[in-house]
C-alpha cells in the first residue's frame, strides 16, 4: 500500500502530468493555426492561378479577334484593288495574295474556335474548382476560429492546473519536491511508479532485493537501482 508520502507524490504527479498536456496542446495550438493558414494561401493562390490560365486565354482570344479583322482588312483591300486593275497578270498577283489572306483567316478561325472550346472547358472546370477550393478555405478558417477558442479555454485550464500543482506540492518537504523535480524534469514521466512482480513499474527491470526491502518500511522514498524513478509496492 502507498505510504502517505506517496499518496502526496501521486497526487502531485497526477496534476503535473495534467499540467504538461495542457502546455503541450497549448505548444501545438499555434503550430496548427500556421498550418490552417498556410492551407488557406495555397488555396488561395490555386484559384488565382486557375483564373489567371483562363485570363490568358481571354486574352489569346482577343488577339486572335484582333488579327482576323486586320487580316480581313487586308483580304478588303486586295479585293478593292483587284476591282481596279486592267492587267492579267496583276489581277492574278492578286487573285494569289487574296487567296493566301483567306487561308491566314481560316487558320485564325480554326485557332480561335479551339481557344473558345478551351475558354468553356477551362471556365467549368473554375468554377467548380473555385467552389470546392472556398468550401475548403471556409472549413480552415473555421478550424482556426475554433483553435484560437479552443487557446482561450486551454490558457483557462492550465491556470486552474498550475494552481492545482501549487497545491499538490504545499504538503510535501523540500527534499522530497528536489527528488520529485529531478526526475520529473527527465524524458520518460511518470517519476513515481508502483512495483510489479518484483519489476520496476518505469523501466521494468528487476528490482534489487535490498530496493525490494526498503520499499516496505514505512514512509520511506526509495528509487528504482537501474532507472532511479521513485518506487512504492502497491496493496
Amino acid at each position: 500500500m502507498p505510504t502517505p508520502t506517496i499518496e502526496k507524490l501521486l497526487a502531485l504527479q497526477d496534476r503535473d502530468q495534467k499540467r504538461l498536456s495542457l502546455e503541450a496542446q497549448l505548444r501545438a495550438g499555434p503550430r496548427d493555426i500556421a498550418a490552417a493558414e498556410q492551407k488557406i494561401a495555397e488555396e488561395k493562390t490555386a484559384i488565382e492561378t486557375a483564373r489567371g490560365e483562363l485570363q490568358e486565354l481571354e486574352v489569346k482570344k482577343k488577339a486572335i479577334e484582333h488579327e482576323i479583322a486586320a487580316t480581313e482588312d487586308r483580304l478588303a483591300k486586295y479585293k478593292s484593288q483587284q476591282l481596279l486593275v486592267r492587267k492579267n497578270d496583276e489581277y492574278q498577283a492578286l487573285g494569289t495574295e487574296i487567296a493566301h489572306v483567306q487561308a491566314e483567316i481560316g487558320a485564325a478561325e480554326e485557332e480561335e474556335l479551339k481557344v473558345m472550346y478551351a475558354i468553356d472547358e477551362t471556365k467549368e472546370k473554375f468554377t467548380a474548382a473555385e467552389a470546392e477550393l472556398k468550401r475548403s478555405i471556409a472549413g480552415h478558417e473555421a478550424r482556426i476560429r475554433l483553435l484560437r477558442e479552443r487557446e482561450t479555454g486551454l490558457r483557462s485550464e492550465l491556470q486552474a492546473a498550475q494552481e492545482s500543482v501549487a497545491a499538490a506540492r504545499g504538503p510535501l518537504d523540500e527534499p522530497t519536491l528536489l527528488l520529485y523535480d529531478r526526475l520529473a524534469a527527465k524524458p520518460g514521466l511518470p517519476a513515481v511508479v508502483p512495483i510489479h512482480d518484483g519489476k520496476c513499474g518505469g523501466c521494468h527491470l528487476k528490482i534489487s532485493s535490498n530496493v525490494d526491502s526498503e520499499t516496505r518500511k514505512i514512509d520511506k522514498l526509495v528509487t528504482c537501482d537501474q532507472c532511479t524513478r521513485i518506487v512504492y509496492w502497491e496493496a
